[in-house]
């Protein structure tokens, strides 16, 4: 319902370079000590006074670099993801020219690399469907049908209103933090990561992830009173969003005979339902015939998807920073 993009670490060292010193520096000794390491040492080895020292100097520095990552570089990286968040939040609101007015309606046009039986052109404003013109080509005797929204209808894509609420949800969580908030434990800038990235995620989830829904459920949505003319019995429609593409799928249906031998086995849950499947509604048993699903790309919501991307890295590379030091302080108060 993904291009990468990442941001380059700047101010501080990199992980990989703080790790390679995240062990104790190995003092190598013999077993009766000199008079250079402040005195004899204990057999087995031992450390003297001038080492200790040069641990001590180097957590210092060490721990002088912390304090500088979670007083500047934080901030930094929080104000970079705001930006990211901002624009992927406006993807979702374009407004018809420059930051105001009304949000602007975008034409697709539907089709299949497969087969041509259901075209048709969707009108998306926002996270609204406020226009659906579909043509339906019968396979049994090439009759074509027609039908479109009323005037006075809308669907709303909740898919689309969801990621939208977690994307503004993650940018709240950021300037709730603002640049004079003072981050006083890594503990507390890795917890607002995770509450960010599980925000992301969410978001993505929502676009990548269409919900599975049954048979049933299709036909008592109030999808199937948005038409005029009304669709006919033997027709269901499902709209959603898989990835970067808006997703028309058309289900005709076979009403079964309460006479027929056939094994009847409701079909469950699923993003896409089979020729085969059966179901009841309305105390009418009906089987799929045939399965027709026409899609368009709306490029927009590759652009978010992407920002979802860009953002969750540099949350995780942001983390990756702070655990470099939890080994020296254990995020503890400075």
């Amino acid at each position: 319902m993904r291009s990468e993009g990442t941001a380059n670490p700047h101010g501080t060292a990199s992980p990989q370079a703080v790790s390679s010193e995240n062990r104790s520096p190995q003092v190598k000794t013999n077993g009766g000590g000199n008079d250079e390491d402040g005195g004899a040492g204990e057999r087995g080895g031992a450390r003297g006074p001038g080492n200790f020292g040069k641990v001590g100097m180097f957590c210092g520095e060490a721990e002088e670099e912390f304090k500088w990552l979670l007083r500047e570089e934080v901030h930094a990286v929080l104000r970079q993801l705001q930006d990211i968040l901002k624009e992927a939040s406006h993807r979702f609101t374009l407004p018809v020219s420059g930051s105001e007015g009304p949000i602007k309606q975008e034409n697709f046009i539907l089709g299949s690399a497969n087969a041509d039986q259901v075209k048709g052109v969707l009108t998306l404003q926002g996270d609204a469907l406020c226009q659906a013109d579909i043509n339906l080509k019968m396979p049994r005797n090439t009759q074509l049908v027609h039908f479109a929204f009323r005037d006075d209808k809308q669907w709303k894509l909740q898919q689309i209103q969801d990621a939208r609420n977690h994307v503004n949800q993650a940018i709240y969580l950021l300037t709730n933090r603002g640049a004079n908030y003072q981050f006083r434990t890594g503990c507390e800038v890795l917890k607002l990561m995770d509450a960010v990235m599980l925000q992301l995620t969410r978001a993505r989830n929502r676009l990548t992830t269409p919900a599975t829904l049954t048979l049933p459920e299709i036909a008592s949505s109030g999808l199937t009173k948005m038409f005029t003319p009304a669709l006919p019995p033997d027709i269901l429609v499902n709209f959603y969003i898989n990835l970067n593409k808006l997703c028309l799928t058309v289900y005709q249906l076979h009403a079964l005979q309460p006479s027929s031998t056939k094994n009847f086995r409701p079909a469950g849950g699923s993003i896409l339902h089979n020729p085969g499947a059966m179901f009841e509604y309305s105390n009418q048993r009906y089987e799929v015939s045939h399965v027709h699903k026409v899609e368009s790309v709306v490029p927009w919501l590759n652009d978010a998807l992407v920002f979802f991307t860009v953002s969750l890295q540099l949350c995780q590379q942001l983390k990756d920073k702070i655990a470099v030091f939890s080994g020296y302080w254990n995020y503890k108060l400075y």
